[in-house]
């Protein structure tokens, strides 16, 4: 419950900006589309911060890091609600990023470390519970405080959260160092943070109005011979940053691969539907932070029953349909007009946000199917650091199919059609996670859903 905290902390911060990009967007003097550049600097710190968290765990010891994480996450909240340019609010999103980067890994680390691996999934379900309310709370709370107050509250929230936590973590998680810290790999610390860092950042800016689309393509192809030169360095290290050799285990390989496109999905929606429901449908952020939390609470539901489901039928089948269904999902926001009937929208969002909350319990606990224990801290920081970087990526991806879409249409404002495309293409990507999963074997995982005397 205690280490759900920076959990709560981050979703409910993720959740309230999207219902105010708008909001935001007007106040500091740019353009909507614009400000997912805000939204892929928080990932991108988070994707080169997040392979490093495992060793700062082990020399300084969880209990430190994680509070001196709240601690920067809350100062990088700070500077968010003082930008008052694009600029300002990039580099305090990244600030934040930086603190986000040690908060979730560490508490997910410290939760594997001490937990049988038999009753993973269940402590998964258990540990994000909590942090369900984040994005329960969020829409609609970010979009009342920006429609009737200011979008600057959204972020001095935190503040009380952060020095709450803060204390309580003192109080309760152990100062443990589970393993002694190996040497640091710096060589490879810069290379991947670097890839990371200027794929995301050139893939976001490719289709910014303000930048010349050649700057984006530049960084962009930076970034993968950066990463070309990081899988050599790794291949041919004792101790890498990121040991890319345990992608040579079935189950691993699986989850981050067919993972990649399933978040490449989900991280653009986010940043599209909101963003739909206020340009196209004329509601207030309160009124569509109203809308976007119902999923939230499907979300909620499912972690407590997504062990049952797991336990019952497996990793592959529950895997193969929480993945299909949420394409389903995305694919039905580019079918909704403003005559849609909102208990509709509703409905759907509270089913899909259900099974898209089952697959994020099954596959955080599927990565680990056939790692051992001394490789749970790597194939934890590979995991999470290509999640968020696809994360930025899928804002990429969503946020240049609309500008793409808004092109080719030519016209002044953002129209209905743009968002449409843009779902269709995303949804599409999302489906190809289902298509990976369907060949995973019927017992993959088993060990991990049954105690060792069962096998």
């Amino acid at each position: 419950m205690i280490l759900a905290t920076a959990l709560f902390m981050e979703n409910m911060d993720s959740t309230v900006i999207a219902t105010s990009l708008a909001a935001i967007a007007t106040d500091i003097g740019t353009e909507p589309i614009a400000l997912k550049l805000a939204l892929t600097s928080y990932l991108v710190a988070l994707a080169i911060f997040i392979p490093i968290s495992s060793w700062m765990a082990d020399r300084f010891g969880a209990r430190r890091v994680f509070r001196t994480a709240m601690l920067v996450f809350m100062v990088g909240s700070i500077a968010c609600a003082f930008s008052n340019s694009l600029t300002a609010f990039v580099i305090a999103r990244f600030v934040q990023g930086m603190g986000g980067a040690m908060m979730g890994p560490v508490a997910r680390l410290v939760l594997v470390r001490q937990t049988p691996r038999h009753q993973l999934v269940d402590a998964m379900a258990w540990l994000t519970i909590p942090a369900l309310i984040g994005p329960i709370v969020g829409p609609p709370f970010g979009g009342f405080l920006t429609t009737y107050f200011s979008w600057h509250w959204i972020f001095i929230i935190n503040v009380p959260i952060g020095i709450a936590g803060i204390m309580l973590v003192g109080l309760v998680l152990p100062n443990e160092k589970r393993n002694a810290p190996r040497k640091i790999d710096m060589k490879g610390f810069v290379l991947a943070g670097s890839a990371f860092a200027l794929f995301a950042f050139g893939c976001s800016v490719v289709s910014l109005p303000a930048l010349p689309p050649i700057y984006g393509a530049v960084a962009a192809a930076l970034g993968i011979g950066l990463g070309a030169a990081y899988t050599w360095h790794a291949l041919d290290t004792e101790q890498p940053l990121l040991d890319l050799r345990l992608l040579r285990f079935p189950a691993f390989r699986t989850a981050v691969v067919a993972g990649t496109f399933f978040r490449l999905g989900q991280g653009a929606t986010p940043f599209l539907f909101p963003l739909m429901l206020q340009l196209n449908f004329g509601m207030t952020p309160f009124q569509s932070g109203m809308v976007t939390f119902s999923a939230a609470v499907g979300a909620l539901a499912a972690k407590f029953v997504a062990n049952r489901i797991f336990a019952h039928w497996g990793f592959k089948y529950p895997l193969v349909a929480s993945t299909a269904i949420s394409a389903l999902g995305v694919f039905a926001m580019g079918l909704y007009t403003p005559a849609t009937p909102i208990p509709l929208i509703l409905g759907v969002l509270v089913f899909v946000g259900f099974w898209n909350s089952t697959f994020w319990t099954g596959s955080n606990a599927f990565v680990f199917a056939d790692i051992s224990d001394k490789d749970a801290g790597q194939a934890n920081v590979i995991s999470q650091v290509w999640g968020q970087l696809m994360f930025a990526m899928g804002v990429a991806l969503g946020g240049g199919t609309l500008e793409l879409a808004h092109r080719v249409r030519g016209g002044d404002d953002l129209a209905l059609s743009d968002f449409h495309i843009a779902f269709y293409v995303v949804a599409a990507v999302c489906a190809i996670s289902t298509v990976m999963f369907i060949r995973i074997p019927r017992n993959a995982g088993y060990e991990l859903l049954r105690g060792p005397h069962l096998h």
